[in-house]
């Protein structure tokens, strides 16, 4: 089963790494490993520099999620081995014309959304770790990050029963996790990851393979 659903998974990937549905947006389509896994991670839209590197949160966003993860036992390998990478769009969207990168519009989260709704339906995930604002209420309604950060969120989306762990954005423009209350909401947010049995499995794996 496991093998003919990574098939499924290799061919969606395939349709995805094609697409051109958003004329605004420029490729490519940043994809992460193909895993079959119970634990997806929902970031927002890659950056310039993913563009060049082909891999999500590959630049100093990247860095910083990271060692957040690092802090609860898995590294980069481990993660980008282990958990699904996907995102709101899956394209640069091209710099704001002030400051920072551009937010991608509703028909562009739309369009894009069919992916995703793929994914969820080949993987049916039992872990969700929505990285941003954006992301967050793709799948659930959001005021103020410091509502939702360091809770675990069981909801039904998409006609599935999810449990729901948002963190912060790790974005060097962003200080929210570096000030109060973000600060021990974002540890919240990590140890409730943590004690997830979906994380759990992804460090006995590891374990398993270095006994």
């Amino acid at each position: 089963m496991t093998s003919e659903l990574q098939q499924r998974l290799l061919t969606h990937q395939q349709r995805l790494a094609s697409c051109q549905q958003c004329p605004k947006m420029t490729g490519p389509v940043i994809i992460g490993h193909p895993v079959v896994t119970d634990i997806l991670q929902l970031g927002q839209a890659p950056g310039i520099h993913e563009a060049k590197t082909g891999r999500p949160f590959s630049w100093t966003a990247g860095k910083t999620l990271f060692k957040w993860y690092q802090q609860i036992g898995v590294d980069e390998h481990q993660f980008r081995s282990n958990v699904y990478m996907a995102a709101v769009c899956r394209c640069f969207p091209g710099k704001h014309p002030k400051h920072g990168d551009r937010v991608p519009d509703k028909t562009e989260i739309t369009t894009c959304e069919q992916w995703l709704d793929t994914e969820l339906e080949l993987l049916k995930p039992k872990l969700i770790i929505p990285v941003g604002k954006l992301a967050m209420t793709r799948l659930m309604s959001v005021d103020k990050l410091k509502d939702v950060v360091g809770k675990t969120h069981r909801l039904r989306f998409r006609n599935q029963f999810i449990d729901v762990i948002p963190l912060p954005h790790p974005s060097g423009a962003s200080t929210w996790h570096n000030m109060e209350p973000g600060k021990t909401l974002l540890q919240d947010a990590l140890a409730e990851i943590n004690k997830h049995p979906s994380w759990k499995k992804i460090m006995y794996s590891d374990q398993l393979q270095d006994g």
